[in-house]
């Protein structure tokens, strides 16, 4: 096996074996001259190179020189295994046998008897080839990553640099990042740190590949995202099941982000659809909290607010119904967006009446105050609704309104087939009575209303109303305004 020190580091007599298998390699193959197809001899130039490269820096000491010496070695090792594969029936006996030893050099392990031994078994097609972005700023090492995996199925595309990585990563969609750690410019270890910081690119899988054994640089590229760490010279079956697993990752990753969007869109479909009639208090509930949709309800102390537009039957006997229809429309869109403004919860349209709640089902310590600065915004209001009436030539309208303060059970009411979310109890009774004695552009509000409330208004007169169905006496106010 591969001989190292103490701290992980090559040893000189491992690069040297192999250095001295290639130069046996080289002899045998001068003196032996081999017919072989253009790639199989491109195969043996690039061996024969890397092995001038190796012995150019087999002696000098030094992490980058250990690194580059990782760096041919793997090189020598690729392409000698694609010298078998690819020429086997080709090449002699006596070469193939020179190429049997430089391959067990590579490897690190014991030169041994090569008569009779199969050359390199081809790794299978991949069952879900992926697209790789292989980084490495030797050509060689690209080059023969390329084919590697080529052979295999996959789609590979290079980059020279850690800048050219990071560009083709902001373009193109890649499955896995095979990435090498020592290159000029930005190293492997800041692109990582990039493509992960990347909210579009983090899921992508990110292979390490380094010829420095490093325990602590390996566990910072770890923990800084990386889904595996590779040591030149690497194993190809071992390189094709790293791809093999980070292309299944990657795949999961995309079902999953896939579904989410598809589940946002359903969502956002909904709350568009139910938002038009249902508050968006209500809509998040249901979401939320499915039991939400179950019959029955709870307690709750809410001011109910009810509003219609006096004599409204008689104004509109003689409309057409499309006006009557934009009269509605316009009058009952700008209260929605008033109530909605100010928290409350529209319960229900009928006619031209609105009945809304603050207090459910989101409660706040000021729905009193909120529930009359509301009713005095609205009919503010009426002021811009009559004015888009006039231009239109329909008729001008007066809204009343009335508040009120109490206990009612809040929640879904009906049958399991229909349902809707509402309010039921005696206040909605007392809110009702209420409503029926307000004046046009009037706001009464109860005597429980008004014991609630934290700001400052000013006050019309006040009033005792003996009510039919309700057997207390009413005391009501009229608002008037808020004080600064």
């Amino acid at each position: 096996m591969t001989q190292q020190t103490d701290s992980g580091k090559l040893e000189d007599p491992w690069a040297s074996a192999v250095q001295t298998a290639v130069s046996a390699l080289a002899d045998e193959s001068l003196s032996q001259p081999v017919q072989l197809d253009a790639t199989a001899q491109d195969d043996l130039a690039q061996l024969l190179s890397a092995n001038t490269r190796l012995g150019e820096i087999i002696n000098i000491q030094g992490s980058e020189a250990r690194h580059d010496r990782r760096n041919i070695i793997g090189a020598i090792r690729g392409y000698t295994e694609m010298l078998l594969e690819e020429a086997d029936s080709s090449i002699p006996a006596a070469l193939k046998r020179s190429l049997l030893l430089v391959l067990d050099a590579a490897k690190g392990e014991p030169l041994s008897d090569t008569q009779g031994r199969n050359p390199a078994i081809p790794l299978p097609r991949s069952e879900e080839p992926g697209v790789i972005l292989a980084v490495d700023d030797l050509p060689e090492n690209r080059e023969l990553v390329s084919r590697l995996l080529q052979k295999t199925g996959h789609t590979v595309i290079t980059a020279e640099s850690g800048e050219e990585a990071l560009e083709l990563l902001d373009t193109m969609g890649v499955d896995v990042v095979l990435l090498d750690l020592v290159m000029p410019g930005i190293g492997g270890a800041e692109v990582l740190r990039q493509l992960k910081d990347n909210e579009q690119l983090r899921a992508t899988p990110v292979v390490m590949i380094s010829g420095q054994q490093d325990m602590d640089q390996i566990v910072g590229c770890i923990e800084a995202g990386a889904d595996d760490y590779l040591l030149k010279p690497f194993n190809p079956v071992l390189l094709q099941a790293r791809i093999s697993a980070g292309i299944e990752r990657k795949r999961w990753h995309d079902r999953e982000e896939l579904y989410r969007q598809q589940l946002e869109r359903r969502e956002q479909f909904i709350r568009a659809t139910f938002g038009r009639y249902l508050s968006d208090d209500i809509v998040d509930e249901i979401l939320e909290r499915p039991e939400g949709l179950e019959l029955g309800g709870d307690l709750r102390e809410v001011t109910i607010m009810m509003s219609d537009i006096r004599g409204f039957t008689s104004l509109v006997e003689h409309l057409p119904p499309q006006q009557v229809v934009t009269l509605l429309n316009r009058y009952l869109g700008r209260m929605t967006d008033i109530i909605l403004e100010f928290g409350g919860t529209i319960d229900e349209f009928l006619g031209d009446a609105v009945l809304a709640v603050f207090g459910a089902p989101s409660r706040n310590d000021d729905d009193p105050d909120r529930a009359v600065r509301c009713a005095l915004a609205m009919q503010s209001a009426m002021t811009e609704v009559n004015s888009a009436n006039r231009e239109d030539g329909l008729p001008e309208v007066q809204m009343a309104l009335a508040l009120n303060t109490g206990s009612v059970v809040a929640g879904n009411i009906g049958s399991e087939r229909r349902s809707k979310y509402g309010f039921v109890g005696h206040a909605m009774n007392v809110t009702s009575r209420i409503e029926d004695v307000a004046g046009p552009g009037e706001i009464l509000i109860s005597q429980s209303t008004r014991n609630r409330l934290q700001g400052q208004y000013q006050f019309g007169a006040s009033q005792a109303l003996s009510v039919k169905g309700i057997e207390e006496e009413l005391h009501v106010h009229a608002v008037l305004g808020g004080k600064p």
